[in-house]
């Protein structure tokens, strides 16, 4: 079961718009194009619960190019596109930013600084068609945008308008298509009761010489990046917009995780029970949603990267090699509601608190070897 799987089978009409990068047959990304595009790709988001997909298989800088509507590519990459790179230029990006994509197949009929907008005009497109032709089904709608991962290809009207470069212009350009979305939702006359959840996936690939030039941090104040366990590396703004049933400006301090979202949709949409085997550590936050006076327990531990586990306000990050696992000098406890830029180790000082969490941390990889 999925989460469009669970959503279609309690009446829902899911549908997906944009990347997908969880893998098709045959498998695409980084390929010398050896797929038989005359054929219906195997997998997919068509073969994971959702009724219609209209996307591309990764990401924006993973050949081939091409757009893929349910099982069948558009137009198939035909020709070929060199790689690109920034580095070098004003801005003083490094390999892994700025208009960054690697060479490889592209069709003809996909120019790179399009897909995004291209993606937002199908997601509003679907949601005008729905709306008049499929009232008495709700709409799932899973919006999953390239941007601002790279290549960072800000359109010519938002170029220049952000002040934090190329990256920042792209951030602009994806508000604003979301804003489009959400017009769009208001102009089918199903605003009102749409709940709308915006995230992202991990922190920004921005390094102390981007905080320096462009005098922005794109962490605000925490520490890390992409690929790190500091909060900087996963911890993302979580909006939810919901008008008739969630006042404004409400702040909810319960960790959730991605995951968690499995469980507050099943609930939602009035599931009795998950399947046993089934989003084992998805936890419905639906409550901090709707009624703020019935809480439930804190949520059980999260663990990162196998290598770090959040339990409450105590994160421990232990070295990525578990046979380094056992010094305690290179280990590091953070309490997050006192310290959430993690600058104060307290390995020292509560032994206890980091054996504890090393024990949960250790049983868990034990699960799962």
């Amino acid at each position: 079961m999925t989460v469009p799987s669970l959503l279609r089978d309690q009446g829902y009409a899911p549908a997906m718009v944009g990347k997908w990068h969880l893998g098709f047959d045959p498998y695409l990304q980084n390929q010398k194009d050896p797929a038989d595009y005359s054929k219906p790709l195997r997998g997919g988001p068509v073969a994971c619960g959702f009724d219609s997909f209209f996307g591309m298989h990764a990401s924006l800088d993973l050949p081939p190019y091409f757009y893929i509507r349910n099982r069948s590519p558009v137009t198939p990459p035909t020709g070929d596109v060199p790689a690109n790179s920034s580095v070098g230029g004003p801005e003083g990006w490094n390999n892994i930013q700025g208009a960054f994509w690697r060479e490889g197949k592209i069709a003809p009929d996909l120019q790179l600084d399009q897909v995004t907008p291209r993606f937002f005009q199908e997601a509003e497109s679907l949601i005008k068609t729905h709306a008049a032709n499929n009232r008495d089904k709700p709409l799932f709608l899973y919006l999953a945008l390239p941007s601002p991962h790279t290549p960072w290809l800000p359109l010519e009207k938002f170029r220049g308008k952000s002040g934090a470069g190329m990256y920042g212009d792209f951030v602009l350009q994806v508000d604003a298509g979301i804003g489009r979305v959400l017009d769009a939702l208001k102009a089918a006359g199903i605003d009102q009761d749409t709940l709308v959840l915006f995230s992202s996936d991990n922190g920004p690939v921005w390094y102390e010489k981007d905080i320096e030039k462009f005098g922005h941090d794109a962490v605000g104040g925490l520490r890390g990046m992409k690929f790190s366990s500091w909060e900087g590396g996963h911890r993302m703004p979580f909006l939810v917009r919901w008008p008739c049933r969630i006042a404004q400006g409400r702040v909810c301090e319960q960790t959730v995780i991605f995951s968690d979202i499995f469980a507050t949709l099943a609930e939602l949409a009035e599931l009795n029970e998950i399947p046993k085997g089934t989003a084992e550590d998805s936890v419905s936050f639906l409550p901090y949603l709707l009624d703020a006076d019935k809480l439930p327990a804190k949520r059980p531990s999260i663990i990162h990267n196998r290598s770090t586990i959040r339990d409450g306000d105590w994160k421990l990050i232990l070295p990525k090699q578990r046979k380094k696992s056992n010094g305690s000098e290179s280990a590091e406890l953070y309490n997050l509601k006192a310290d959430l830029s993690e600058q104060t180790n307290l390995i020292s000082k509560h032994p206890a608190i980091a054996q504890r969490l090393k024990k949960q941390l250790a049983a868990f990889q034990d699960r799962n070897p």
